[in-house]
């Protein structure tokens, strides 16, 4: 495992080459962005979810009438990948990693790059491969509340109906529970996450603000091109995961064909698939 450090005139930013996994993002205040990864809460601090975020039905899927294995988020957070390369203010990672629920020739690039106060991460897929496959990536980010979650609040860039599709195990069913209306504020609240996660799966916003009660210290994370969203901690755990999603949890009854699935793309032989989401400290 290797550690890398970029920079900017703002923003200070560890990355492992463990699972390409942030580590540190401090601003010039010198205080930490990041959850520390304590393991009596939660071992991570920012998975990368690929080639599926949250879990599939049957734990797996059909592509051209053939069946692969996939446990949930994939199989690539404890890998070690390719440090390709560093500058000063940015770093790339590469991992070719085949597995039995994926194996097909491909680049997965994770891409850092910090300007000012920000630091924009992009995945891109590249297919090796002789045909057409399908997947996902979604991020897993952990953002640090030592004062406990209930001293911030999630503000939405739109004025949101904010109705969380409910959780079996690892699955959506097709019941959702209101958590507010004609709002753009959300004040966090353990009993939220009692079960699990909060899933979000047509929000107007595209962009969202983890912001402090107590000092107004903010995070905004932008996902332009992500098109569902969860938060999630654990009960009394000191951080809050913002995870932006291409696809979103599978449905109790969903159709076991990938390509059927919300959110997965298609990308064919040659061709690059990108999708960038930005941290921004305030």
């Amino acid at each position: 495992m290797h550690l890398i450090t970029i920079q900017s005139s703002q923003l200070t930013v560890i990355l492992s080459s463990k699972g390409a996994e942030i580590q540190s993002i401090k601003g010039t205040d010198g205080v930490e962005r990041m959850y520390d990864g304590n393991p009596k809460f939660w071992a991570n601090r920012a998975p990368i979810l690929f080639p599926v975020a949250g879990g599939f039905k049957d734990d797996g899927y059909e592509w051209q009438g053939k069946w692969y294995p996939m446990p949930k988020h994939g199989f690539i957070r404890p890998l070690e990948w390719q440090v390709e390369s560093v500058k000063e203010d940015q770093a790339v990672f590469l991992l070719r990693e085949k597995n039995a629920g994926f194996p097909f020739e491909y680049d997965l690039r994770a891409a850092f790059a910090v300007k000012d106060n920000r630091l924009s991460v992009s995945y891109s897929v590249t297919n090796r491969d002789q045909g057409p496959f399908c997947f996902s990536i979604g991020s897993h980010e952990a953002y640090a509340c030592p004062e406990g979650i209930e001293e911030y609040e999630i503000v939405f860039d739109e004025e949101e109906t904010l109705r969380h599709s409910i959780l079996e195990g690892s699955l959506n069913s097709h019941e959702t529970v209101l958590i507010a209306e004609n709002t753009r504020v959300l004040p966090l609240k353990y009993e939220y996450f009692a079960v699990d996660a909060l899933v979000f799966r047509d929000l107007k916003s595209k962009g969202v603000v983890l912001r402090s009660k107590k000092h107004g210290r903010t995070v905004r994370v932008d996902f332009p091109d992500k098109p569902f969203l969860l938060l999630w901690t654990k009960p009394g755990a000191p951080y809050i995961c913002i995870e932006p999603w291409c696809n979103g949890p599978d449905f109790v009854d969903a159709p076991a064909q990938i390509d059927k699935k919300p959110g997965f793309l298609r990308v064919e032989a040659g061709e690059t698939v990108t999708r960038t989401h930005t941290i921004t400290v305030g």
